[in-house]
């Protein structure tokens, strides 16, 4: 990581070699024929370009991808794994524990996969870094659909080393909105509202994105403060989400706040049932934050984010070549 160039949550390329998506230093001295050959390139990119369909068709792409399918594979198993085992254990806080636990693996996982794929692991991270322009939208869908896919790999594997009644009683260690307990006068649902968790949902997303994924986007802090204190940041800013939502709203039935729409997705295609209630919640949620995340990039002086004229991928960008503009 000695480049000068470090923009964490981009894509391999950027982590190794600087890449097309890297992001020049700002300097207090500008030049302006650098700066104005750079805008011009930015003006003139066609649609197909800022979208970077070519993506789908880099062997790169997809070989990078495969980290974002294995790293996500592990995450489910062991997230997962973590929140039935803190359930069964007699502590008296479990959801402490349980976030500690989540922070160190997503720590160690982000550091093994980042030199690969640039360390997404969620779509949250994957769609971000898209609206932003970091990576291409073409890169971002390769992204998810690795994570969606490794995440049913973890649920499965994680299907078949638990007994049924483990599988029955925590649901895979899945998201749940909701569950079916057995009261005095017949079945109850037992849980937190709709409206309620949706609001965690995009609250705690966008905490996510703003407190820590934020260092990881701009150059000059992760260049500052280095991989492994960024992705540190990270892990503990997760689990202290984790621990708030699952302590603030101490509703059983609830597990918490998803954060990771491929985590909720993996163990409700394996397991199924009440898992698909409220599954939405985990989408929906999530993708408002991004978006208002973004909007809060475009807000700020460019300076303080990104080069004068943004990432070749930005939205707008994206935008403004689908009505053929190039202003």
């Amino acid at each position: 990581m000695g480049s000068n160039n470090i923009v964490f949550f981009g894509d391999e390329e950027s982590q190794l070699s600087g890449g097309t998506n890297r992001v020049q230093p700002y300097s207090s001295t500008p030049k302006k024929n650098t700066i104005d050959d750079e805008g011009k390139k930015q003006n003139f990119l066609s649609l197909s370009q800022r979208l970077g369909i070519s993506d789908f068709f880099s062997l790169d792409v997809w070989r990078a991808s495969m980290g974002e399918l294995l790293g996500s594979a592990v995450l489910v198993f062991m997230v997962d794994t973590i929140v039935i085992s803190t359930s069964e254990s007699d502590t008296e806080m479990p959801n402490l524990i349980m976030s500690i636990l989540i922070a160190i693996v997503l720590t160690i996982l982000l550091l093994a996969v980042v030199p690969v794929s640039g360390g997404h692991l969620n779509p949250v991270i994957s769609f971000s870094a898209a609206l932003v322009g970091i990576i291409s939208m073409s890169r971002a869908i390769i992204y998810i659909v690795a994570q969606c896919l490794g995440a049913v790999l973890g649920a499965l594997a994680l299907k078949a080393v638990v007994s049924s009644t483990i599988d029955e009683t925590f649901s895979l260690g899945g998201c749940t909105i909701t569950v079916i307990a057995p009261g005095p006068n017949g079945p109850v649902t037992l849980g937190l509202e709709t409206a309620q968790a949706l609001w965690l949902e995009i609250f705690c997303t966008f905490v996510l994105l703003f407190a820590s994924i934020w260092m990881a986007y701009d150059h000059r802090q992760a260049k500052a403060l280095g991989l492994v204190t960024v992705l540190s940041i990270v892990g503990l800013v997760l689990g202290l989400l984790v621990f708030i939502s699952t302590t603030v709203t101490t509703k059983r039935g609830y597990a918490g706040v998803g954060l990771n729409p491929a985590r909720c997705l993996g163990p409700a295609i394996v397991r199924g049932g009440h898992l698909w209630d409220g599954h939405w919640i985990f989408w929906i949620g999530p993708s408002i934050s991004c978006v208002a995340f973004y909007v809060y990039t475009k807000i700020i002086p460019p300076k303080h984010f990104h080069a004068e004229y943004g990432y070749k991928h930005d939205f707008v960008g994206v935008i403004k070549a689908l009505f053929g503009s190039n202003v």
